[in-house]
């Protein structure tokens, strides 16, 4: 059957479009712990054979914390976060500021959790270095003090 003709039940509706997924700034942080903890009591697992008999021995591993995988964690793309983040307004609301302060904090947290983990060796130095933007950049500098084609009118003035 269907609806009636003509009838206006979506007037009844008093909001439109997906809602906050979360209502406040602590709602968010507690997600956000959650992941961190996830993380910590989930460590990836290295699996080694030891001894003559090749007996399995596992290794838990650090995890690293990685923005793709909390994303992951809270049931939300990337988009809808940045979308989020730029309909925030700081000046015009504590709330807003609030929310601010928490991402700026989990972005932290999340930078700082891997570079420690690189630079005690929990994990790949390379990997993370070019995940968090940073390089050991080396300059060459070469000086020319003689030619290596001499000039062919040079060559020709001997002949």
């Amino acid at each position: 059957m269907g609806a009636p003709k003509n009838n206006q039940f979506w007037r009844q509706r008093t909001k439109h479009g997906r809602g906050k997924l979360f209502e406040s700034p602590e709602m968010l942080w507690d997600a956000c712990c959650e992941y961190f903890q996830w993380c910590d009591d989930n460590p990836l697992i290295e699996i080694d054979y030891k001894g003559k008999d090749a007996d399995e021995v596992r290794y838990p591993r650090m995890r690293a914390y990685t923005l793709r995988d909390l994303y992951r964690y809270l049931d939300v793309n990337e988009q809808y976060l940045i979308h989020f983040e730029k309909n925030l307004k700081p000046k015009d609301s504590e709330e807003d500021k609030d929310f601010v302060n928490i991402i700026t904090r989990v972005r932290d947290i999340v930078y700082t959790q891997k570079f420690q983990g690189a630079a005690a060796g929990f994990l790949n130095a390379n990997i993370i270095a070019r995940d968090l933007g940073l390089s050991d950049k080396k300059e060459s500098t070469v000086k020319l003090d003689q030619r290596l084609f001499p000039d062919v009118s040079e060559d020709n003035s001997d002949k």
